[in-house]
């Protein structure tokens, strides 16, 4: 059964909403039973559990706090979604961002890649601008 484009965009806009409020349950819910999650680049690395992916947006909130997203761009596919935008936030703990024990204000280019089985996100792929946030979190580059 196909996603339309309109149900994967309610989708995807609640999916940011939660993950605006830290809302870990409403970020949970907004996902398939079977997923595939992945931050790029991120120590966790691809996760295919729930409570995996589950723990890894509890250490993310515990650490980043979002202040806004600007919209960039959004491309439809047949059951995918690919969004880019620009975050705007405070990172407290840099670990999520290979940025151990940094911290500031950052903004940096944000793109997901969202698949969709039956309504909810079966895929969630996000690329961050690595180095936007190192660059900004003074993260010495050799």
């Amino acid at each position: 059964m196909r996603t339309s484009r309109g149900e994967m965009d309610k989708a995807i806009n609640d999916h940011f909403g939660f993950e605006a409020a830290d809302n870990l349950d409403g970020v949970m819910a907004s996902l398939a039973d079977e997923v595939e999650h992945e931050v790029v680049p991120s120590p966790a690395g691809v996760q295919h559990e729930k409570a995996q992916v589950r723990d890894y947006y509890a250490m993310l909130f515990a650490s980043v706090k979002g202040e806004g997203v600007t919209p960039l761009k959004r491309y439809y596919g047949e059951d995918f979604v690919v969004d880019e935008t620009m975050w705007h936030g405070q990172i407290s703990d840099g670990r999520a961002f290979l940025c151990d024990g940094k911290s500031g204000k950052v903004s940096f280019r944000l793109l997901h890649i969202f698949e969709f089985k039956n309504g909810k996100i079966a895929r969630e792929q996000a690329w961050c601008d690595l180095a936007a946030i190192q660059r900004q979190l003074g993260v010495k580059l050799s």
